[in-house]
């Protein structure tokens, strides 16, 4: 069955007390979840929809399998593009990750074993990633004669000018460990432990005020853009409009019932 003829991008909604999880798995096993057009329009269309859901609370996002969360884009594809359809094949895939950026709850990237170029740049859409002692990372594109873009920007933010510089103009391939050490991984675990680990995040986040937390998703992609005074004076009207629902003051009436009947500081 050829790509055109089967999903390659699933999604599962979980229905939970505090709102709903979504779950979008690449799943394109036989070409180690490689990410083609129709993979990239999926990716975007899903999160599009995702986006639009007032009940949603968090996403995972991971890859099918044990040998990859995604090779990256697929090369059966690049290697026959052209200036024209190279440009709109970039295109298409910036706009995937850019879904994913725009989400308006947290995106958690499951990383498991290989996470390459185009792959490792939606990883870095996510607001956070977390992978066990398989991962292995790297923008190998220098080595088949094209240079990282797009998403590839996000890089120095997360890892620092120094490692971008590095990981980009070597083209090399880092171990789990070293993408912990470095920063693309906040969380590094066993991997028996990886599906625990995201419940854990998952969990935390539940226990979070959800306008508090689209909230500050919202205000820190703002900061991306801002000078600091900018970014103080943004945040001060995050900070007021929060106060035009009820969410704050009914959980802080309830951390001072429990500071008052467990002795703990209420302070967040």
């Amino acid at each position: 069955m050829g790509e055109a003829g089967r999903a390659m991008v699933s999604l599962e909604i979980e229905e939970r007390s505090q709102g709903r999880i979504a779950r979008v798995t690449l799943d394109n096993q036989a070409k180690r979840n490689a990410i083609s057009p129709l993979v990239a329009g999926s990716i975007a269309d899903i999160f599009i929809e995702l986006s639009k859901d007032d009940l949603l609370r968090a996403v995972i996002l991971a890859g099918a399998g044990e040998r990859a969360f995604s090779a990256g884009a697929d090369v059966n594809v690049m290697k026959d593009l052209n200036a024209a359809s190279a440009r709109a094949f970039i295109q298409g895939l910036h706009e995937a990750i850019d879904a994913v950026r725009n989400c308006p709850v947290p995106v958690i990237a499951r990383l498991r074993g290989y996470c390459f170029g185009g792959a490792l740049e939606l990883a870095a859409g996510c607001d956070m990633r977390i992978g066990d002692e398989t991962v292995v990372i790297g923008m190998p594109e220098v080595r088949v004669g094209i240079p990282s873009v797009i998403e590839a920007a996000l890089l120095p933010r997360l890892i620092g000018w120094g490692k971008t510089r590095e990981m980009l103009l070597l083209g090399g391939t880092y171990d789990a460990r070293e993408s912990a050490e470095m920063g693309m991984l906040q969380k590094l675990v066993p991997a028996m432990d990886l599906d625990d680990a995201v419940e854990d995040w998952i969990n935390q986040i539940l226990s979070n005020g959800p306008r508090a937390v689209r909230s500050q998703k919202s205000l820190m992609a703002k900061w991306e853009t801002l000078d600091l005074p900018q970014s103080i004076a943004v945040g001060i009207e995050h900070f007021a409009e929060a106060f035009q629902s009820d969410e704050p003051g009914t959980m802080l009436a309830s951390a001072l019932e429990y500071s008052r009947t467990s002795g703990c500081s209420p302070s967040p």
